[in-house]
């Protein structure tokens, strides 16, 4: 999966973040830049030589890496402090099996840290810095929460018109004359399990008794991509059960067209755009 990028501007330096597996990593290179654009590396390492850094980045690995190697770790801080101690990312990576700090490749590359551990680097930095990039940042984080819950309630509602359509074609083809409103309602539901079924492999009840602390119903937990993909399925069934298709058959073609249709929006360059 590729990574998610974004930028902000602290104090007429710009700084990179990219989300990996929900999690936000900043680039310490660039917050380096901001006291030595020229040789921002050397800031990053003077940085972790300090036995205050490495006691905060170890306790960080300690509680978020369960394959953190602790005896790298006690080696790293009883030799730090020494005039002979040096420490680069790199090799706190390497013997340390450390996540918090990743080094990328190319050139947008750099060093990047965990939020958590980039904020204390900008302490070191400057204080001033520091308030300034947490302000910076969580403005950006509101944003992003905004833009999705926009995108998601769209697609929400782009699903609820189209299952009108899909209603009316099982009102008008499938739902006998003289029948109770239980018995219509069941045939509602029925149906309504199909596209569950062709999209997310379970129906309504499954996904409920699955996940019995959440509230709602399975498709308001999908993802924009599913909604997506939802709404062109319910309009594909309802021309199906127009053309009287027997329901076996109209799950079999609308579970492959889901996997068809997922599977190009997910590699589409607009719908990364989109969630960019």
């Amino acid at each position: 999966m590729k990574d998610k990028k974004s930028k902000i501007e602290i104090l007429g330096t710009s700084i990179s973040i990219i989300n990996d597996i929900n999690n936000d990593f900043i680039s310490i290179t660039d917050i380096a830049r901001y006291r030595n654009s020229l040789e921002p590396f050397s800031v990053i390492n003077n940085w972790m030589r300090n036995r205050s850094t490495i006691e905060f980045i170890g306790l960080w690995e300690k509680i978020n890496n369960s394959n953190f190697k602790p005896l790298e770790f006690e080696r790293f801080k009883n030799e730090a402090g020494n005039n002979y101690f040096v420490l680069s990312p790199q090799r706190w990576i390497e013997e340390t099996n450390a996540i918090g700090i990743i080094s990328k490749s190319g050139r947008y590359g750099g060093t990047f840290a965990h939020k958590d551990i980039a904020f204390e680097f900008a302490s070191w930095i400057s204080p001033e810095f520091k308030l300034y990039l947490i302000t910076e940042f969580q403005r950006l984080k509101e944003d992003e929460n905004t833009r999705l819950s926009l995108e998601w309630n769209l697609n929400r509602t782009l699903s609820k018109l189209n299952y009108r359509i899909h209603t009316d074609a099982i009102k008008a083809h499938i739902i006998p004359e003289n029948i109770t409103k239980e018995q219509s309602n069941y045939i509602y539901a029925n149906e309504a399990d199909v596209l569950n079924v062709a999209l997310f492999g379970k129906t309504a009840k499954q996904w409920r008794d699955e996940n019995k602390n959440l509230e709602g119903n399975i498709r308001d937990y999908a993802l924009i991509e599913q909604l997506l993909v939802l709404a062109n399925i319910e309009s594909l069934n309802a021309e199906f059960i127009r053309m009287k298709l027997p329901q076996n058959e109209r799950l079999i073609k609308l579970n492959r067209t889901a996997i068809v249709q997922l599977t190009s929006i997910t590699n589409s360059v607009n719908i990364q755009k989109l969630k960019e």
